[in-house]
């Protein structure tokens, strides 16, 4: 502590001895000398820096100048060089320009040849694709016939050739080895048998020995002869009254000369069933009988009315089994009565019943009072006519046609995949149904295999008809799929009912039966003629369901009643 106060009042002794002494010298005016010398030395060394500085900066603002003017003179260099650059440039963008016009103007020039190219381009495929249309269209006609339509045969322009589907087998032709055979009916001898002699060489030679066994030839001839009865009766004179009288005739003997039914008959069925015009038919049964018979064409052409009118009760029965049937086959056809448009329906059951109906017009008139109509239980079989849809339980579509009808589409649509699919599948569908059971029944596993990929090909049908839209020309590949998409139950039904068969060939067999008629006819005189005839087809019909009949028998049975009912 003591050390420390020592120090600091020696400190202070010694800065207080040093200030003295300033003070001293400030006093005496030394110091200012001393201060004077000093700024003027350094005044003298600072008026010498600054001087040497201005000559530095005279030397710098020289320099500079010059290396203004020389910047200057290469800017001007620069500058004409640049101007020169320039107008170059600028007489090449007026070159340019005048290009860039030219250019342009042949450019549009050929926009407007390129327009008018693609317009006259547009207008020939236009142009084109409308006659492609129309070649489709001609071509899909000219190629349609049995397999692709329901165009018969014979009316296809191509008259194509019923293929034989058959596979060769290698074996010759005739009966196989071990099969029974069909060989012709024997008859029995209308007469007496004829033995014949042995010859010469056997009867006389004693080594030949009889072996009980006797070989038997027949020959088969038919004969027709003309039995006529003749009845005569005396007439009687009353002198009184005037009266004559004579024996009444048995029933029938209403003219001179009566026909029985036997000709009745066979003129009958030569002409109608047979579809013998009138004049072959008595032709032919003049021959027969030596020229002695020659029937007239008015008899002849009166035996539909006089056979219709005799089997009321035979078409009441038929239209009777109709109505109970539980599946029924229906179907048109077109008919010419004294050269009017007229129809024909034809009502079927899958067991051969039917009736045939005259119609003077289609869709609902033409339904009016048949099974189709009053047998509302009935499942319908038919071709697609939506008039059908409003009657019946349920319906079947024919699928013979729809195969058809896809066949046509792969001709006509070969880019198309669904109706090639969708006719393979149809394919299966009848085999299968073929070989159903009818004891165990459809296996619901494969129906809904089947309708499952039904659906699926008009899936594809869809997306193929949206990627690609069908021609207008030919629409009948898309209005086929539209048809099998909206009626689709409709085209199934057979693989869920097994009473229901897939096609309705049935009908179709019956309508060609009169279009046949119709075909030798060319057009009848009246309707009544088609009328009269549809109710004999249907009798006829009728009585070949019984297998032990003989048609010809039972139509001359018919002929012979003598009481005519009336036509409902």
């Amino acid at each position: 502590m003591f050390d420390s106060q020592y120090e600091i009042i020696a400190t202070l002794q010694y800065r207080n001895k040093s200030l003295h002494a300033q003070l001293e010298a400030f006093k005496s005016g030394e110091k200012y000398k001393q201060m004077e010398e000093d700024y003027k030395s350094l005044l003298h060394t600072e008026e010498s820096r600054i001087h040497e500085l201005e000559v530095e900066l005279s030397k710098a603002h020289a320099q500079t100048v010059d290396v203004r003017n020389k910047w200057y003179e290469v800017v001007c260099d620069i500058e004409k060089a640049h101007k020169k650059e320039l107008a170059a440039k600028d007489a090449r963008i007026r070159e340019l320009e005048k290009r860039i016009s030219l250019v342009e103007k042949q450019r549009d020039d050929a926009l407007d040849n390129a327009t008018a190219a693609r317009r006259e381009m547009y207008e020939a495929k236009t142009a084109l694709e409308e006659e492609q249309g129309k070649n489709l269209k001609l071509t899909a006609q000219l190629h349609r016939d049995f397999e692709n339509s329901s165009k018969p045969s014979s009316q296809s322009p191509n008259h194509k050739k019923i293929s034989n589907s058959r596979e060769k087998t290698g074996k010759k032709p005739g009966g196989q080895p071990g099969h029974k055979g069909h060989g012709r009916k024997r008859q029995e001898p209308s007469g007496e048998t004829i033995m014949l002699p042995p010859p010469k060489e056997v009867a006389e030679d004693p080594d030949f020995k009889k072996t009980g066994k006797t070989i038997r030839k027949q020959m088969v001839n038919i004969s027709v002869s003309l039995s006529v009865t003749e009845y005569m009766a005396e007439v009687y004179y009353n002198s009184k009254t005037g009266e004559r009288c004579h024996a009444k005739f048995p029933d029938g003997y209403v003219n001179e000369v009566n026909y029985g039914g036997s000709v009745k008959a066979l003129a009958f069925i030569l002409n109608n069933e047979c579809c013998v015009s009138i004049d072959k038919t008595i032709k032919l049964i003049s021959d027969m009988t030596g020229g002695k018979l020659t029937l007239s064409k008015g008899m002849v052409n009166g035996l539909s009315k006089e056979f219709a009118l005799k089997t009321e009760k035979e078409k009441k029965e038929s239209f009777s089994s109709l109505m109970t049937r539980p599946v029924v086959h229906a179907d048109n056809t077109n008919a010419r009565s004294n050269g009017n448009s007229r129809f024909v329906f034809v009502v079927a059951a899958p067991d051969g019943i039917a009736q045939y109906y005259f119609r003077e017009n289609k869709g609902h008139a033409g339904i009016k009072g048949t099974p189709v109509e009053l047998n509302q239980a009935a499942i319908i079989v038919h071709d697609h006519d939506t008039t059908f849809y409003n009657y019946g339980s349920g319906h079947q579509e024919c699928i013979a046609h729809i195969l058809r009808y896809c066949k046509d589409s792969m001709q006509n649509e070969p880019d198309r995949k669904w109706n090639k699919k969708m006719h393979k599948l149809l394919q299966e569908m009848i085999h299968y149904r073929n070989g159903i059971n009818e004891a165990e029944g459809f296996d619901e596993k494969v129906v809904k295999d089947f309708e499952s990929r039904y659906d699926s090909i008009l899936e594809e049908a869809q997306s193929e008809y949206e990627y690609i839209p069908p021609s207008k020309y030919y629409r009948d590949g898309y209005n086929l799929y539209k048809r099998m998409a909206k009626y689709r139950d409709d085209h199934l039904l057979f693989l869920h009912d097994i009473r229901v068969p897939h096609n309705n060939n049935l009908a179709e067999r019956l309508l060609r039966a009169y279009k046949r008629k119709q075909h030798q006819v060319i057009s009848f005189r009246s309707d009544e003629s088609i009328d009269y005839l549809c109710q004999s087809m249907s009798t006829l019909l009728s009585i070949r369901q019984d297998p032990e009949s003989l048609v010809y028998d039972s139509v001359s049975k018919i002929f012979d009643r003598q009481k005519a009912g009336r036509l409902t």
